[in-house]
């Protein structure tokens, strides 16, 4: 029985002719990429096939992976149901700074269409307007199409009686657009106030990282303020905070459990249980009055 499981390692000839062991690393050169996922906070290694049905959670630590907003709404948004909305619309480069339409083109050419996706869609049977932001375009920065794309959404929102939820990670407005981007601010809030003067309902989902102009303005005006375990939230980097009001900062301050204490989070939900708590969220907003599912 020991012969038999000898035989059953992997073994290469050297240069020599003689039988060896392979070294991990050539095992790992023959593992294809993309066949597993590595943890940034354990290092474990899980198949990416396992990791997609634990919706990118790390079995080993709890990790929250950071998602694309496909990602996002394939986990979140009931099969079928999703209606994009304002797909084609598209950033220019308004103030022409060196290298933006470049960098823009680039994403475009990659597939991708801007920093956030909207649309209409089912969470467990029950309607809601849907903004995903996505970190992989520009790091989720906040530019004219962004704020344009969120206004239209809460207009329909408003229109159609629907509740609004908006998951947010971002860098903050785009500077390559200057004062244009933070006009978002302003403008997106406005929107809300309109959307809550209806007596509609707004979630907002604060995943890893939120900060600048997206987090000192629509992302953190919600009815109900949900986030991620250990997401980052904040305005500037620790660094900059430091500097600016001389003081030794406490350590975790920024992130989302520090929040929950302080006040700034309703409560900090597992991605696991997501869904249920927009089950619960919604058969709240309907029995008070709010449109049909």
């Amino acid at each position: 029985m020991l012969d038999f499981f000898k035989s059953r390692k992997k073994k290469v000839k050297d240069f020599q002719g003689a039988v060896r062991l392979r070294t991990s690393e050539e095992v790992t050169a023959q593992i294809p990429d993309g066949l597993y996922e590595k943890c940034p906070k354990c290092d474990g290694n899980t198949l990416a096939s396992d990791l997609k049905i634990a919706r990118f959670v790390c079995p080993s630590c709890g990790y929250h992976f950071r998602l694309t907003a496909r990602q996002r709404l394939e986990i979140t948004v009931d099969d079928g149901t999703f209606e994009e909305m304002n797909r084609d619309l598209k950033s220019t480069n308004p103030l022409d700074m060196p290298g933006y339409q470049e960098k823009l083109d680039e994403l475009y050419e990659d597939g991708l269409q801007e920093a956030i996706v909207t649309g209409i869609g089912k969470i467990d049977g029950y309607r809601w307007a849907i903004a995903v932001m996505d970190s992989t375009f520009l790091m989720g920065s906040m530019g004219t199409v962004v704020g344009e794309k969120i206004v239209k959404l809460i207009e329909h929102a408003t229109k159609d009686k629907l509740p609004l939820v908006i998951f947010s990670t971002s860098d903050g407005a785009r500077m390559q657009e200057g004062a244009l981007s933070l006009v978002q601010m302003a403008k997106t809030t406005a929107a809300l106030g309109k959307h809550d003067k209806a007596g509609l309902l707004y979630v907002s989902v604060l995943t890893d990282p939120t900060f600048g102009g997206v987090s000192a303005s629509f992302a953190t005006v919600a009815d109900v303020i949900l986030a991620e375990p250990e997401a980052l939230i904040g305005f500037a980097g620790p660094r900059v905070i430091k500097q600016t009001i001389k003081q030794v900062l406490p350590a975790g301050f920024q992130s989302s459990e520090f929040l929950l204490e302080h006040g700034f989070v309703d409560r900090i939900v597992l991605r696991s249980d997501l869904n249920e708590v927009f089950k619960r969220l919604s058969k709240t907003f309907h029995a008070q009055g709010g449109e049909a599912s």
